[in-house]
């Protein structure tokens, strides 16, 4: 008979599996990347803590141990793209992942924000969180919070201008161009 921790385990890979990839991937920008972090995540919460907690209180704990690997995995990054020069490594150029359309756009704008930034955004607005459960489950004050957020949607802001500029420009000469 299987322990009580791995019905949890079970229960909660089956009715939100899917929805912690999700969230994983809407944090790395690439689907396999975010299957890894999910499976690290379940693994690291129920290595820990096997028993004394339903199916909703171990997705928080999962979340919560994705959103601290992500942010991890980014400071690993971003001191070997410091170092990497040195080295003489070159990056690696993603593949792409399976999202489309307008939610494949906002994927690679999020790519563009800080590792903060882009956990904010994404518990607050995907995920539908308020600034207080964001900064519980990033381990920083709601007034860090705030500023992240208020950050990054200014770049967010500046990015969608931009392409909405060189959208009109490029109209502009297809138009101009052709007469």
């Amino acid at each position: 008979m299987a322990a009580r921790w791995e019905l949890v385990v079970a229960e909660l890979v089956a009715e939100r599996g899917d929805a912690l990839v999700r969230y994983a991937m809407l944090l790395t920008g690439d689907e396999e990347e975010a299957r890894d972090m999910v499976q690290d995540a379940l693994t690291a919460t129920f290595g820990r803590l096997r028993n004394g907690f339903e199916v909703e209180q171990a997705e928080a704990y999962v979340r919560r141990a994705i959103a601290n690997r992500f942010l991890d995995r980014a400071r690993r990054g971003q001191r070997w793209r410091r170092i990497a020069p040195l080295v003489g490594e070159r990056e690696r150029v993603d593949s792409g992942s399976t999202l489309t359309g307008e939610r494949l756009d906002m994927a690679a704008r999020l790519q563009r924000l800080s590792p903060r930034e882009r956990a904010c955004i994404v518990l607050r607005y995907d995920e539908d969180r308020t600034v207080e459960q964001v900064a519980a489950e990033l381990g920083i004050s709601p007034g860090a919070v705030k500023r992240y957020l208020s950050d990054a949607l200014g770049k967010l802001r500046g990015m969608l201008e931009r392409e909405r500029d060189r959208d009109r420009r490029a109209d502009g000469q297809t138009i101009g161009g052709g007469l």
